[in-house]
């Protein structure tokens, strides 16, 4: 049995093709581990707070701290949880500003990163993600490869806090690739 967690991103909902690809994830995940529990956090819904004055004050012990209680409860999340699932939609070549958000509430001093040795640690080890990236243009291979900063930044910014066993899965080219989404979906798979 596993604890997972599912950051949805995208505002688009069930029609989402990244929710739709992040779901078969979750599916084969408790297809794998039956009895696996579920926390879905829909990051648009959540509305995180961009870092401001009053934010950063409260993250660093200088200020009130009932200001981070949505990132405490964020963090809480990724801290409990076996398995990370993170729908992402590619939009204008990057992550959605709402998962910046979260991802700006996750990574946090002295919670999910250190540098007690002098160099950065992250404190978040032993889990896995997987990446649900899903876009209209292909990104993955091709002349637009070099056009996707989702990926490289979501891979260096989770491995800085210890996520470094990370998985993609993408739905690519729908409307330009026949069965993009079918071929998305079908290349799912949880060893």
């Amino acid at each position: 049995m596993k604890k997972i967690l599912h950051v949805t991103s995208s505002p688009r909902g069930e029609a989402s093709n990244s929710n739709k690809l992040g779901n078969k994830i979750v599916e084969k995940i408790q297809s794998r581990y039956p009895g696996s529990t579920v926390t879905v956090n829909d990051v648009v819904d959540t509305k995180y707070a961009h870092i401001e004055a009053e934010l950063l004050g409260a993250f660093m012990g200088t200020g009130d701290a009932s200001v981070a209680r949505h990132s405490d409860a964020a963090v809480e999340q990724v801290e409990t949880a076996d398995i990370i699932v993170i729908s992402v939609p590619l939009y204008n070549f990057s992550i959605p500003s709402a998962l910046k958000a979260w991802i700006d509430h996750i990574v946090r001093a002295g919670r999910t990163f250190s540098y007690a040795t002098g160099k950065p640690e992250g404190l978040l080890k032993g889990k896995k993600v997987y990446l649900a990236i899903a876009s209209k243009g292909v990104y993955s291979d091709g002349p637009m490869k070099n056009f996707d900063f989702s990926e490289p930044y979501l891979r260096f910014i989770l491995g800085f806090i210890g996520l470094t066993d990370v998985t993609t899965y993408r739905i690519e080219g729908d409307g330009m690739v026949e069965n993009a989404v079918e071929n998305g979906l079908a290349s799912v798979e949880i060893l």
